[in-house]
């Protein structure tokens, strides 16, 4: 009999997806899920910060100033997914250290940075972003990437 079970990696991203759908951004939904030892630390999505408007409501700046994907990260009422994940392992005292990030897509600079330091060794992303110094320095500080579709 076969063993139609999800493999960890489908079963993490198939959450990282299901998080994403919580998203309020009207350009990209992006969904994060930090694992250590197949356990769920922390999930994130990107949108505004807790009792701000969400870009739903209040519109899209970077819409109305054509700033292409992977570009200006700082016009942006939002938080990344890694950046809310991140912030929700702090919020409730949960270390990062040697945990994995499954993600819909690749981190961007900002985040790939935050990986780096808060000692994730490891991404699994679905998807890649436009992002080419995020990647190298993924790779120069040693941080496994892995696309799995």
């Amino acid at each position: 009999m076969k063993d139609n079970r999800p493999t960890w990696d489908e079963y993490f991203l198939g959450i990282a997806d299901l998080v994403s759908r919580r998203s309020t951004c009207l350009r990209r939904r992006v969904g994060a899920v930090l694992v250590k030892d197949k356990r769920m630390l922390a999930t994130g999505y990107n949108g505004a910060p807790s009792r701000i408007a969400h870009c739903s409501e209040a519109g899209c700046i970077r819409e109305k100033l054509k700033v292409p994907s992977g570009e200006r990260h700082e016009l942006c009422r939002g938080l990344h997914a890694e950046q809310n994940a991140f912030l929700q392992a702090a919020l409730h005292g949960t270390s990062l250290k040697d945990a994995i990030l499954y993600s819909t897509t690749q981190p961007c600079i900002i985040c790939a940075k935050m990986v780096i330091n808060a000692g994730i060794k490891e991404i699994v992303i679905k998807g890649t972003y436009p992002d080419k110094m995020a990647r190298e320095i993924l790779k120069e500080a040693k941080v496994k990437v892995r696309i799995v579709r």
